[in-house]
């Protein structure tokens, strides 16, 4: 496990330079196809062995086990063991907090704007 904390410091989110390039709708459509690459083509939704076939497609080749596993617990919330597309893309935008505090203030600043009318 300690070889995927190092794993884990060394990320860098890509996910906010995304947005800003491609968009809201475009960013939608690229957690899409990163969606399509994971899932099990059969199942329609991400599970443990199309996770791990899958992952070196996204550079996540040197992971354990666990860690996949963990993936897959984290965004799972109907607790079926698998990741659906929206679980998928819930878990891509948590896992991107830079994202999140955009998306924060973007809605802050829209209720703002919202009251300011009344």
């Amino acid at each position: 496990m300690a070889s995927s904390q190092n794993q884990n410091s060394n990320f860098q989110d890509f996910l906010p330079l995304m947005a800003n390039k491609l968009g809201g709708d475009g960013l939608i459509g690229e957690l899409c196809n990163g969606f399509n690459l994971l899932m099990d083509g059969e199942k329609g939704v991400i599970t443990f062995d199309s996770l791990k076939k899958n992952s070196a497609l996204l550079g996540l080749q040197d992971f354990s086990d666990d860690d996949l596993r963990g993936m897959l617990k984290e965004g799972d919330f109907d607790g079926d063991g698998a990741l659906n597309q929206m679980e998928f893309c819930v878990l891509m935008f948590r896992l991107s907090p830079e994202l999140m505090e955009e998306s924060q203030f973007l809605l802050e600043e829209a209720l703002l704007q919202e009251f300011k009318d009344y």
